[in-house]
């Protein structure tokens, strides 16, 4: 299979194979990293623009690494610090970074549905790294690879996805990615923190019993909470949300045996989730980082127009 698009704007309008072979280019891609000299020269000549509106400490530094390793040359855009305080528009930005010859941008942005702008309105190839209540594609690949490396498929495996839903891009591409693989859904939350168009998402159940889904759930992928976006009302107070809501010890003993702790980070340690069980032996949180280094290799390889994943063993094989 020939991956032929120009973009990666969100996982909603990827097939299921098309998942499936971002996901297989990314083992062979993990290959890569176990070795000695952990670089390919697969983007060579390659400029990789990242360009965050929002803080971000792991999706950018993946994304560096990723095209680094890739051979791929990196330009980092902060919007403080930049014109864009002075008011100078995203497309505007954006066009005049693309004048230095840019063949490829990276970008997060408050606003939903910005990479899908830039990408109608500029000649590079457009990765979202994030973009506002919309999507975050390439989280959602990693946290599949992530359980896909443990479970061998995902038809059937049944996940749970606990906290704000609402706010969470992290969690509309999960449930697009997850629902598309064959993967049983469960959302878990207050109803102030539920969006009003799961039914849209092939999602069939929603729960404010934690307990009830983690005895049943194989995986349990922890959401902070949004507070940046949130206005009042959404929750009494943190500790009220903790005591209900929150992934602690007492909860992961009645838990399902070995069940999938993940976290997309930065953690609210003691409010969503326990420092006991962030670090615990269920814990795949830091393979979740390791992976997303593969995962976004193999999305900036395959965007720019890489050799599909049946020939990346001999591709790779020559470059060791």
């Amino acid at each position: 299979m020939t991956f032929r698009r120009q973009h990666l704007l969100g996982l909603e309008d990827l097939s299921r194979n098309e998942i499936l072979h971002i996901l297989d280019t990314a083992r062979s891609f993990r290959q890569v990293l176990e070795r000695p000299v952990k670089k390919v020269p697969s983007l060579r000549g390659v400029t990789v623009c990242l360009a965050f509106y929002e803080a971000s400490t792991r999706t950018r530094l993946s994304f560096e690494l990723a095209a680094k390793r890739l051979s791929a040359d990196t330009m980092n855009f902060s919007s403080s610090g930049s014109s864009v305080q002075k008011g100078e528009t995203l497309l505007d930005t954006i066009k005049n970074i693309q004048a230095m010859k840019v063949d490829m941008v990276v970008i997060r942005h408050s606003s939903s549905g910005a990479a899908h702008y830039l990408s109608r309105n500029v000649d590079a190839h457009v990765i979202n790294a994030g973009d506002g209540f919309h999507e975050h594609p390439t989280q959602g690949l990693l946290d599949l690879y992530t359980m896909r490396d443990r479970f061998g498929n995902l038809d059937g495996v049944r996940v749970a996805i606990v906290g704000d839903i609402a706010h969470s891009r992290v969690a509309r591409s999960n449930i697009w990615g997850l629902v598309k693989l064959g993967a049983e859904v469960t959302l878990v939350g207050p109803q102030t923190l539920m969006p009003a168009e799961i039914a849209k998402t092939g999602v069939k159940r929603v729960t404010n019993c934690l307990e009830e889904a983690l005895e049943t759930c194989q995986v349990v992928n922890v959401l902070r909470l949004q507070l940046e976006r949130m206005t009042s009302g959404y929750l009494p107070s943190l500790r009220e949300y903790a005591r209900i809501f929150g992934v602690d010890t007492r909860r992961m003993e009645k838990a399902a045996d070995k069940i999938m702790v993940m976290h997309p980070g930065p953690m609210n340690r003691g409010v969503e989730i326990d420092p006991a069980v962030a670090d615990g032996p269920n814990s795949v949180i830091l393979d979740q980082v390791t992976n997303g280094v593969a995962v976004r290799m193999a999305v900036l390889f395959l965007v720019w127009g890489g050799a599909p994943a049946s020939e990346m063993g001999s591709e790779i094989a020559l470059h060791k």
